[in-house]
Formats: structure tokens, C-alpha cells, sequence
């Protein structure tokens, strides 16, 4: 079995997969199904894997990462943009 294959396939849909949320979010302009406490965790999830990837110098868990974030960062964006929740106003 090819281990790397396994690991750009991992990579892929951690890239790409809060995409169809913040394409949701955007789309409705609404936010009130979203998780923020999801949002961030996962965001400094990603950001530990990002430094651990710069420690280890491995350029595709470092690449992998870093567009995960931006999306996750710019999702909090959206998040914040749109909110309902009054203590956020």
C-alpha cells in the first residue's frame, strides 16, 4: 500500500472541507446552525498540525494546513458577519 497516497488524500479533505459550509453560510447568510465553539477548535486544531508541520519541514502537511486555517478564518469571518446571537452585536 503507497502510505503517501493515503496521506494527499487526507490532506485533500482537510483542505477543502469546510468549504461547503462557509459556501452555505454565504449563500444563506446565516449562521445560526454553526457551531462556533466547533469553528474554533478546529481552528487551533489545524494551526498545532500547521507548527508541528514547520517543525518536521513537511511542506505538504505545512501547505495542508495553512489553506485549511485560511478557510476556517475566513468562515469566523462570515460567522461573525452574520450572527443573530445578540452578545456577538
Amino acid at each position: 500500500m503507497d502510505w503517501e497516497i493515503i496521506g494527499y488524500a487526507a490532506a485533500a479533505l482537510t483542505m477543502f472541507g469546510f468549504i461547503p459550509q462557509l459556501v452555505k453560510m454565504l449563500r444563506t447568510k446565516s449562521v445560526d446552525d454553526v457551531s462556533l465553539v466547533m469553528m474554533v477548535q478546529m481552528g487551533l486544531g489545524v494551526f498545532l498540525w500547521m507548527i508541528y508541520g514547520l517543525h518536521l519541514k513537511n511542506s505538504p502537511l505545512i501547505v495542508a494546513n495553512v489553506v485549511s486555517l485560511t478557510t476556517l478564518v475566513l468562515g469566523l469571518f462570515v460567522y461573525f458577519r452574520y450572527t443573530t446571537r445578540r452578545y456577538f452585536r
